[in-house]
């Protein structure tokens, strides 16, 4: 009988599919057929139900009407032939799927579970204009939705959102804003991330100081996340917050009669500085530093609960204990990332563990201690969760991993001992990344996650083997929050986002359609504006890139991530305007040249302008060789930003390098500079050393300058840009070759102490 049902589905399925492009609806639906009639809702407008889990889907579509329509359709218990909307459950219907037909006198709904009801009244809504979803009441308008039928089911049974609450405390209102939204999208799953380093997030009842002293930190907010110190013994900490167990419930009830489980992470062994700082007995007996809440990213990172310590193990269990009964889910996850055994290797309590446990090594102590902890979750009949660094030991029995280091892989090493797994990769899912040119963003980490590269997002690789595709359970965007510091940053970097993620975690495998995507997109956007939750229009950004293309010129791309728009471009210096000319496939320019730029729709500028002045120097669009590729840049005539990622600098970790400028003839020289970027927060600073050397034929080079940049000097903290320049006193030659010299470890005294350092270099100017 299954086997018929899932038949007939896919039967449906195959001959609706032609016809999915005609409704607004995100995520995209299976599959439908419509016709031009419509079912007008009304006051007299009926509802019947089955259950009470019907009803509390029911109700929520019912409540939608009552502040935009100024009446609630009325729902009535009890299966009813004579209802305008009927409930009826069919077990043939696949798990969390649905089918919809809208009449003109009445719809009919049917599903196999109370999620599959709940999605269905969620495509409903957004067949409803999105005025549905405001506060005013509006007269002149028809709440009607189109007729026709619709049969729908998820790829992924996980459809989750992560949510870090610790690095900036998300409000519980804005955390309800963003269930909401979550539940039209056919989201599943709410992952709090509710520990870490940088705030306790939850009321403990048995552990007090835990939101009493680990909610809060000193406020350094005027720095950037990574530049901020840490506090220090005698400063006041003013800067949090927690949720009440209260706040939980209803949180957690919130999500659940939208059919959303919220998973609770208590991070551990590592990222844990907010309980030391409040029960400081937990760390090792070694580490005697004094613990305050960390501001920032930068110092503090290898504190770390102590292994050899039980009452950690009683503590855990305790917290746990709370949290088991707070958190209906299944699933808690337990953290296990980013771990620094420093103290760990120190610690005489922790060597005495792994002798008596005859552990061999420091990763594999931590196995030890996940696998304990695990076992207890376990034992309350809970599944356990974690980040994939726990692959680096024995995994706990029948744990989930989570992929989320460069593409996820190292999740599949999981899979391969038969561990089921979660995909969600930095690379593709971190909402924290910028999501378009980094010209017009907020200041974050790293590069960019732009709408399209979420939405063009495929977890299934071409090289998993059938057991691997098996064992995975779905998909999670992931928002870290380092960067936000009020409700609309958070909202800003979730959203658009999370729409696209929405439809590549429901369509089916290979169903990617960007075109047919972005009217879906514009129409939850308005849905999004009527509820007043604000979303990043970054997608209209315009995006640039500048690269020579022989000795003398330079070829100018411009581009959208969204084809349904026209780019208009001055050179002058202008604003366009959309009368301004149109930028086709590319521009060709061979001398300084102002270029602005921006995207429009219907006449309407729908983003930013992009600005940059092109200058030429000797050495722009000169040939250049080196150590590693995409020296381009260097020579681009573009300068870069105060982001080192924006993709006008060229970056080199932990080495030294060198490169050679190419002039095309030998040329009398007067002058040198060459563009340097620090960001002492993320370890970027400038050289210790550039040696400059010439030549007229390329292999007979002799030095002729060197530019030294004093120690102190190197390791100023902040961010900003700095040109280094040398005289080269009408030095005659053809070539150029400049050596770059890496400033080596981050000092004692840096907020990135002990850590590598990156190099980045912009223009290098000649004349």
């Amino acid at each position: 009988m299954r086997k018929k049902s899932f038949f007939f589905v896919f039967i449906l399925i195959s001959a609706f599919s032609p016809l999915v492009k005609a409704y607004n609806i995100t995520p995209v639906v299976s599959a439908h057929r419509h016709n031009k009639d419509y079912f007008n809702f009304s006051p007299q407008t009926t509802i019947s139900v089955e259950s009470e889990e019907q009803y509390i889907s029911a109700k929520i579509f019912a409540d939608i009407f009552v502040s935009s329509a100024g009446f609630r359709p009325v729902i009535i218990s009890g299966e009813s032939n004579k209802s305008d909307i009927q409930l009826k459950t069919d077990r043939s219907i696949p798990f969390e799927g649905y089918k919809l037909n809208v009449y003109p006198s009445k719809i009919q709904i049917s599903a196999s579970t109370n999620a599959g009801f709940f999605y269905a009244f969620q495509t409903l809504r957004q067949l409803l204009p999105a005025d549905i979803e405001g506060s005013i009441n509006i007269k002149k308008i028809e709440w009607k939705v189109p007729c026709g039928e619709i049969i729908d089911k998820p790829r992924f049974g996980y459809r989750g959102l992560m949510l870090d609450v610790s690095r900036y405390f998300i409000p519980k209102e804005t955390v309800l804003k963003i269930i909401e939204a979550m539940s039209m999208l056919k989201l599943n799953i709410l992952h709090l991330h509710l520990v870490d380093d940088n705030g306790w997030r939850i009321e403990i009842k048995k552990y007090p100081r835990l939101t009493g002293i680990g909610a809060w930190r000193v406020n350094r907010n005027v720095y950037p996340f990574p530049n901020r110190r840490n506090q220090k013994a005698h400063e006041p900490a003013t800067v949090g917050g927690f949720y009440t167990q209260d706040d939980v419930r209803k949180i957690v009830s919130f999500a659940a009669d939208r059919q959303i489980d919220v998973i609770p992470e208590i991070e551990m062994p590592a990222h844990t500085v907010s309980s030391l700082a409040a029960y400081p007995e937990l760390a090792c007996p070694v580490d005697d530093e004094f613990f305050g809440v960390i501001p920032g990213g930068g110092e503090g990172r290898s504190h770390i609960y102590c292994a050899g310590n039980d009452s950690v193990f009683t503590f855990l269990q305790d917290v746990l204990d709370e949290i088991m009964v707070l958190f209906p889910s299944k699933y808690i996850h337990l953290g296990g990332d980013e771990a620094n055994k420093y103290y760990w290797k120190k610690c005489p309590r922790c060597q005495l563990r792994m002798k008596k446990e005859n552990i061999q090594t420091e990763e594999e102590l931590q196995g030890y201690f996940m696998k304990r902890v695990g076992q207890y979750v376990q034992s309350k009949g809970k599944e356990v969760m974690g980040w994939d660094e726990l692959t680096n030991s024995k995994i706990p029995e029948n744990a989930i991993i989570f992929g989320w280091q460069g593409n996820g892989q190292e999740a599949i090493k999981a899979a391969k001992l038969g561990h089921r797994f979660v995909m969600t990769p930095a690379k593709k899912l971190y909402l924290i990344r910028y999501q378009g040119p980094q010209w017009f963003e907020p200041f974050t980490y790293f590069g960019n996650n732009t709408l399209k590269d979420v939405y063009d997002y495929e977890p299934v690789q071409p090289d998993w083997d059938k057991n691997a595709q098996n064992l995975l359970m779905g998909v999670q965007a992931s928002l870290w929050t380092e960067f936000c510091s009020s409700p609309e940053d958070v909202l800003y970097l979730v959203f658009p986002r999370l729409i696209a993620f929405a439809d590549m975690a429901w369509r089916d495998k290979n169903a990617a359609d960007w075109n047919d995507f972005l009217p879906r997109l514009d129409a939850f956007t308005d849905r999004l504006a009527a509820m007043r939750i604000s979303f990043a229009a970054s997608m209209y950004n315009l995006d640039h890139l500048v690269l020579p293309i022989d000795d003398k010129r330079l070829e100018v791309s411009i581009s959208c991530i969204r084809p349904d728009v026209q780019v208009h471009y001055t050179v002058d210096g202008s604003q366009p305007t959309h009368q301004s000319h149109i930028f086709e496939k590319s521009l060709v320019v061979d001398k300084y040249t102002f270029i602005k730029a921006a995207a429009f729709k219907n006449g309407l500028r729908m983003g930013e302008v992009l600005s940059f002045p092109i200058r030429f120097n000797k050495a722009t669009a000169a040939k250049i060789k080196g150590t590693s590729g995409n020296l381009l840049l260097l020579v681009n005539g573009v300068r870069g930003s105060l982001k080192h990622t924006d993709s006008e600098w060229r970056g080199w970790y932990d080495t030294d390098f060198s490169f050679v400028i190419d002039l095309g003839t030998v040329q009398a020289l007067q002058f040198l500079s060459i563009g340097t970027i620090t960001n002492s927060g993320m370890g970027v600073h400038q050289p210790s050393e550039f040696t400059v050397s010439v030549s007229e034929n390329s292999e007979n080079f002799h030095q002729i300058g060197q530019l030294k940049t004093p120690y102190e000097e190197i390791f100023r903290e902040g961010t900003f840009s700095e040109d280094k320049s040398l005289l080269l006193c009408n030095i005659s030659a053809r070539y150029i070759r400049i050596d770059v010299k890496n400033p080596g470890i981050c000092p004692p005294y840096h907020v990135r102490q002990g850590q590598k350092t990156w190099v980045y270099l912009d223009e290098v100017v000649i004349n």
